[in-house]
């Protein structure tokens, strides 16, 4: 394994924690993961009760379904669907603010596509959606992206994982400013 998988791993392990605390209802809410990578945090979603969309780009997802077939009970398995989804791209096979909870472990490191995952987020939420992101705020790039979340999001630190180092973000969509 990687290092950069191993990091991933501990971020989806840390927002899996968050989920199971209890903070977040998700029994009977519409969840979407995205850059999901194992997808465990879509699976645990599932097993606590939501329907989930676990998405990643289009070479992992052979992986994704193998490991929803070999880890949610069978009776919950439709719960849960693999999709294809790169940041920014074919946003009209999802539904505008048609989420409740937007879910992303570890999607926080390449600064090229800070300006597609705010957009995709922008178009996955409705002013009633709760995002979820576990960072490893490594680098000024990570806070940079805050930054620009914070211009589109209420953003709180909600929970922090001081042996491994890492936040996990709760954001709502901002009203849209209308200047008068």
């Amino acid at each position: 394994m990687h290092l950069m998988q191993i990091v991933y791993v501990f971020q989806a392990v840390v927002m899996c924690m968050y989920l199971e605390l209890g903070q977040v209802e998700l029994k009977g809410k519409v969840a979407i993961e995205l850059g999901a990578g194992t997808g465990l945090v879509g699976i645990v979603a599932a097993l606590l009760g939501a329907k989930v969309t676990i998405t990643d780009r289009e070479p992992a997802l052979d992986f994704l379904s193998a490991n929803i077939k070999a880890n949610l009970p069978t009776d919950i398995q439709a719960s849960a669907v693999v999709s294809e989804l790169s940041w920014g791209e074919g946003l009209e096979r999802y539904p505008a603010g048609g989420f409740d909870l937007v879910l992303g472990a570890d999607i926080v490191y390449l600064e090229d596509t800070f300006v597609l995952l705010l957009q995709t987020l922008e178009h996955l939420c409705s002013d009633t959606t709760v995002v979820l992101l576990a960072c490893k705020i490594r680098y000024e790039r990570d806070t940079n992206f805050l930054s620009m979340l914070k211009q589109r999001f209420r953003v709180e630190d909600v929970y922090y994982e001081k042996q491994r180092d890492i936040h996990i973000y709760k954001a709502w969509k901002l009203p849209l400013r209308r200047d008068l």
